[in-house]
């Protein structure tokens, strides 16, 4: 009685271990990273649409299709990371994002355009900033491969923005 009673008290400290570990992991700079980059990727995704309707520019709507399929692939590479670390996706992009993507939509044509553009500009700015960040001091080896390997199309769309957003203004 004594050996299963203590097998079975190993047993659910190590259940409460595993369990206080996966909540540790779940609270770390790189499950943050994860959340963060899933929420900005979805945004991407959500605004390409929306400027593959109401952009005026064929140029801004060139760029609008580019985000979606981007961003959808990165996406989808970064919900089998998440789901092998266990960590939990937002539904949607985050709230200023949704409030951005609100404004974007009372706007069409050219002010859609260079709304649109400049916004880009300064989000991929902010979000080659934080890939780095990750690519660099990142602790996990997969969440840090994935923000690696992020880095060259985040930089070539940052290109691509600037040059649309130096077409319509």
């Amino acid at each position: 009685m004594t050996v299963s009673h203590n097998q079975s008290l190993r047993a659910v400290l190590l259940t409460a271990g595993l369990a206080y570990a996966s909540v540790v992991s779940a609270a770390s700079p790189d499950s943050a990273f994860v959340k963060e980059a899933a929420a900005g990727g979805m945004a991407e995704v959500e605004m390409g649409k929306l400027a593959q309707e109401k952009a005026g520019s064929d140029q801004v709507k060139q760029f609008g299709s580019r985000m979606v399929q981007d961003h959808s692939k990165a996406n989808d590479e970064l919900k089998q990371v998440a789901g092998a670390k266990g960590v939990g996706l937002p539904a949607g992009p985050d709230a200023k994002a949704q409030a951005e993507m609100k404004k974007m939509q009372g706007l069409s044509g050219p002010a859609f355009d260079k709304h649109y553009m400049d916004h880009m500009v300064a989000d991929h700015k902010q979000d080659i900033a934080a890939f780095e960040k990750e690519a660099k001091s990142g602790k996990d080896p997969e969440v840090k491969a994935f923000a690696e390997k992020s880095l060259p199309t985040l930089k070539e769309h940052l290109q691509l923005a600037q040059q649309a957003q130096a077409a319509v203004k």
